[in-house]
């Protein structure tokens, strides 16, 4: 006979079946390594991203580990090769993974404290130059980020293209990658460049506000510089947040909970959250893979370019 024990009794070993397999993938993956590319010092990253890999350690019940990439290409590679489990990306990067075969899947971007969910390309130039617009500038230093990088090349050499500046390398003096959004600041700052490129969503949200709020940014005379000691010369068109992705090999039951941790983050752990941004983002914004499909015709159009210098 049937009684309401026997039914209390399936129901909890249904659930608990329930709850052994989705936490089958933890036996599996005991530790998740996350990577980033710095857009400031080593030690400033560390000091952004750290509460927020204890929050997800502790909503995913394993350890999450922040690996801080070189460059972009780092990332790219450590996907491919599985090391890297989740991975923050720039646009570009994103579609060059994709392009090159790597198995990633975009889950979430950033929401802007506006609610939009893209950012800039610009060109900064300081205040004080004589410098007003791109033609200006010819024959001068131009400073961009990393070969992989979004707002700091890929963009600015289709801005370029588009102003009848086809090949950057003959039109400037000189073109450096500086390896990071803040060393091309700090090149600007410092005069070994006059323009650099960079990102840019707001005068509160960019690499430049950051670098200000933490007094990075000198004068000759070492007093701190400000805001209005810089000047964007062009900014782009929108350009679509840079995706979170994680591997497409990790399990549903992974995926999901690794998505769910994100979105949670802005109410379960605000401190941790607004540390990533210093305040500047309201939450994570659901994203697919697709949403990217378009970075991936800039990439091919960026590609095009370097084969027609180089042939």
């Amino acid at each position: 006979m049937i009684t309401r024990r026997l039914i209390l009794a399936g129901a909890a070993v249904l659930a608990f079946t329930a709850s052994a397999s989705a936490d089958d993938w933890k036996a599996k993956y005991p530790e998740l390594t996350f990577a980033v590319v710095p857009a400031e010092n080593a030690s400033g990253v560390t000091e952004r991203w750290a509460p927020f890999m204890t929050y997800l350690s502790k909503e995913l019940g394993v350890k999450v580990t922040l690996r801080i990439a070189n460059d972009y290409a780092a990332v790219i590679e450590g996907q491919r090769a599985g090391n890297i489990h989740i991975a923050s990306y720039g646009s570009a990067a994103f579609a060059r993974a994709r392009l090159t075969g790597v198995k990633s899947e975009a889950f979430a971007n950033d929401i802007n404290a506006d609610g939009s969910t893209g950012y800039y390309s610009v060109f900064f130039v300081k205040a004080s130059s004589a410098y007003k617009k791109i033609d200006d500038l010819k024959g001068k230093n131009l400073g961009l980020v990393d070969p992989n990088s979004t707002s700091g090349n890929n963009v600015p050499r289709f801005e370029l293209d588009k102003m009848g500046i086809h090949d950057a390398d003959a039109y400037f003096g000189k073109v450096v990658f500086t390896g990071s959004h803040e060393n091309a600041m700090l090149a600007l700052a410092q005069g070994t460049v006059e323009v650099a490129a960079n990102q840019w969503t707001s005068d509160d949200d960019s690499t430049l506000a950051q670098m200000l709020t933490k007094g990075m940014l000198k004068n000759a005379d070492g007093s701190a510089m400000k805001k209005d000691d810089f000047r964007i010369v062009h900014k782009s068109a929108p350009i679509i947040n840079g995706p979170y992705a994680y591997n497409s090999d990790l399990p549903e039951d992974a995926k999901t909970a690794i998505a769910k941790a994100f979105f949670d983050a802005p109410a379960k752990d605000k401190a941790a959250f607004d540390r990533l941004s210093d305040g500047q983002k309201k939450g994570f914004h659901p994203a697919t893979t697709k949403d990217w499909d378009g970075t991936i015709e800039l990439i091919k159009f960026v590609d095009a370019l370097r084969k027609k210098k180089a042939s």
